[in-house]
């Protein structure tokens, strides 16, 4: 990766590390679909005049189709996922299952790209995987009873960003990163639209809460995915999302700074695991790549 790359990596991390505490402060006036539907129109809105002085229309038209289909998978899916279960679990808790992203790409170029796996990247997936269930064999770090469908909920996010890469991937490749960013977003908002009108709060919204959801559309989903789309081409999926390994990181620094979130020993070594896992079954981390690079070497 060059300089700028990892700077990217990096600050696309804090945000997106951020995103979870603004949803747990959000969440429970807002509800996930209007909590989703804002932070998609709030991006939209950011980026399109942008798009409109630096790109212009044209692309947006020609590929509107494609647009709206990463808008659903990479954003609008995810978005109420997230904000669903954050109403419940803890947003440290939530990123590190939000972690499992690249993991569920691997599984999801594998069937669909036909990409290969060898031993260490299968190894990788049944470790990864193991890591969520020691994550979720205690309740440290959830609120409330029905939980569960919370966790399945951050799982299915998870889902559905490794399956928004592999699309970008596949079908996205050569359309300007700004036109992506903001058609997919304008996307999200159409497809949110309906259930935000339906549950759209009755008591008014707290201050709080509209600086919360106002941040996290500009920085945390605008600038973002500008970011994300951008590392996809530069770097390509694999590596942009191994982006997910340092969002638990921002995302307990965050919480503990600014709403007293608590990291348990449990959320450590799940997220460890779930890391390692990871990082086996995306081949960053690969005992025999390491001894190919040391033959090399010689």
């Amino acid at each position: 990766m060059r300089i700028r790359d990892v700077v990217d990596l990096l600050v696309l991390a804090a945000l997106w590390g951020a995103s979870f505490i603004f949803m747990r402060i959000a969440a429970p006036e807002l509800g996930p679909f209007v909590l989703g539907f804002l932070r998609a129109v709030i991006a939209a809105l950011f980026l399109l005049p942008f798009l409109l002085v630096r790109a212009g229309t044209a692309e947006l038209k020609k590929h509107w189709k494609k647009l709206a289909m990463v808008g659903i998978l990479n954003s609008a899916i995810p978005f109420f996922l997230l904000a669903f279960a954050t109403l419940s679990l803890s947003g440290g808790f939530a990123s590190i299952i939000n972690a499992t992203a690249p993991l569920w790409a691997a599984v999801i170029a594998w069937i669909w790209l036909s990409e290969k796996l060898d031993g260490s990247r299968t190894a990788g997936l049944i470790i990864g995987f193991a890591g969520v269930v020691v994550l979720v064999w205690n309740k440290q770090g959830i609120n409330l009873p029905g939980a569960l469908l919370a966790v399945l909920a951050a799982i299915s996010a998870a889902f559905f960003y490794g399956l928004g890469a592999n699309f970008t991937k596949r079908y996205m490749q050569g359309i300007n990163t700004l036109v992506v960013a903001a058609g997919s977003m304008v996307g999200a908002a159409i497809v949110l639209l309906p259930g935000a009108m339906l549950y759209w709060p009755g008591d008014p919204v707290s201050i709080k809460a509209w600086v919360a959801i106002s941040i996290m559309g500009i920085a945390s989903t605008g600038i973002a995915y500008v970011l994300y789309f951008r590392l996809i081409v530069n770097v390509g999926p694999a590596k942009a999302i191994t982006v997910t390994y340092l969002i638990p990181a921002f995302a307990v620094i965050w919480g503990a700074m600014f709403i007293d979130e608590k990291l348990t020993m449990n959320m450590v070594i799940g997220c460890a695991i779930i890391l390692t896992g990871t990082a086996l079954a995306t081949g960053i981390l690969s005992p025999g790549h390491r001894s190919a690079a040391s033959e090399d070497d010689a």
